[in-house]
């Protein structure tokens, strides 16, 4: 598996994309602190590019580059190698690649700046978050042999979970506000990973004004610390859950 894994990865860091990926987060970073000299605030505004792009970048490309391997997987399906062994190998040098160039282009100004805290918390949401939507096209891509059809799931994945799932949260919230809802918030919010990583983010920073209902339920409920640390085991459970079944289908799909 590591002779796939340094394969795979070294093809990708060679590509364009991820060199485009780098740049645009390294130049975004910068920018921010060139504007604004509290690094509290630069690091609020970075959180909206990891919410929003990160996810998209990690999921677009990782559903494009499986089916641009797909011959690749197929040569080495036909030699001795387990299909666990090949799946896993692609799975860890797309997900090293993205966390890289995130690492690279976002987490360099932030240390070389000083982001505090806050920017440790940052690239810790950017990286699950990496690791989470990577997982999601894996699913989205064994799910289907047409790419487009592929590359379709994968943006409906995103788009559910940055901007529709938050809408729908809210009607049940507003509906509902007669009843005693925090359990079932507290259970909703924990299936989306964009929200639970920019509760991470607000908690760390302590920031009640931005945190919304969610936010401030969580501090209410679990506390800064507690509320943290669930919110990252829910977040792992987020990687490892579409993952596994997407593995499960690959190992049994008919090539």
């Amino acid at each position: 598996m590591t002779r796939i894994v340094r394969y795979i990865f070294i093809d990708i860091l060679r590509t364009r994309f991820t060199m485009l990926y780098t740049l645009f987060l390294l130049v975004s970073t910068f920018a921010l602190f060139h504007l604004d000299s509290d690094p509290g605030k630069v690091v609020l505004s970075l959180l909206n590019v990891v919410l929003m792009v990160v996810p998209l970048v990690s999921i677009v490309f990782t559903t494009i580059h499986f089916f641009n391997s797909y011959e690749f997987i197929e040569l080495m399906l036909a030699q001795p190698v387990a299909r666990r062994v090949v799946f896993l190998g692609e799975y860890m040098a797309v997900a090293f690649s993205l966390c890289s160039a995130f690492l690279v282009g976002a987490g360099v100004p932030l240390l070389m700046f000083g982001g505090g805290p806050g920017a440790w918390t940052l690239l810790f949401s950017g990286l699950m978050l990496t690791l989470v939507f990577v997982s999601l096209a894996f699913l989205s891509s064994v799910l289907t042999r047409d790419k487009a059809k592929a590359i379709g799931i994968a943006l409906l994945f995103w788009f559910y979970f940055s901007l529709i799932y938050d809408g729908l949260l809210l009607w049940i919230i507003y509906s509902f506000a007669d009843y005693p809802l925090e359990k079932v918030t507290l259970a909703l919010i924990a299936f989306n990973p964009v929200d639970l990583a920019r509760i991470v983010m607000l908690l760390q920073l302590d920031i009640s004004a931005l945190m919304g209902y969610t936010g401030a339920f969580y501090k209410n409920f679990f506390g800064s610390n507690s509320g943290i640390l669930f919110s990252a085991g829910i977040l792992v459970i987020w990687v490892l859950t579409p993952l596994w079944i997407a593995l499960r289908v690959f190992t049994r799909k008919d090539l």
